[in-house]
């Protein structure tokens, strides 16, 4: 993970070559398949909370559920995939589309085909 020690200054992608973090999603939240996921994070910003980068993913389903204070907002490059809401709700994303999985999210992530995404996710602090 990269961590910027200056946060003021701009961060290009194309400047940087981060080591990708490889993982599956958990064996319990698995709905069909186990792909492999890679993720290459290029900034990460503790104190408020965000971290991006770009996100890429073999075909399979998993069921989610965002914690209330995280939110992430994701743009396709390349791929479809398919967020399932707790509503029974269906919702594709495809190459050059974009979206967000509010705060308190819970449903499924499908990848349809192989996909890669810009991925910004926010931490928000929740008072008490």
């Amino acid at each position: 993970m990269m961590v910027t020690p200056d946060l003021l200054r701009f961060v290009a992608f194309a400047e940087h070559a981060p080591v990708p973090v490889h993982d599956q999603p958990a064996a319990e939240r698995r709905v069909h398949g186990a792909p492999q996921r890679q993720t290459w994070t290029y900034f990460t910003d503790a104190m408020h909370g965000m971290e991006c980068g770009v996100w890429a993913c073999e075909p399979g389903m998993w069921r989610i559920r965002f914690a209330a204070n995280k939110l992430e907002f994701f743009c396709v490059l390349e791929g479809h995939v398919r967020l399932h809401d707790a509503d029974g709700q269906v919702h594709d994303v495809r190459a050059g589309e974009a979206g967000v999985i509010p705060a308190g999210f819970v449903g499924a992530f499908e990848v349809l085909s192989p996909v890669r995404k810009y991925f910004v996710v926010q931490q928000i602090s929740i008072s008490a």
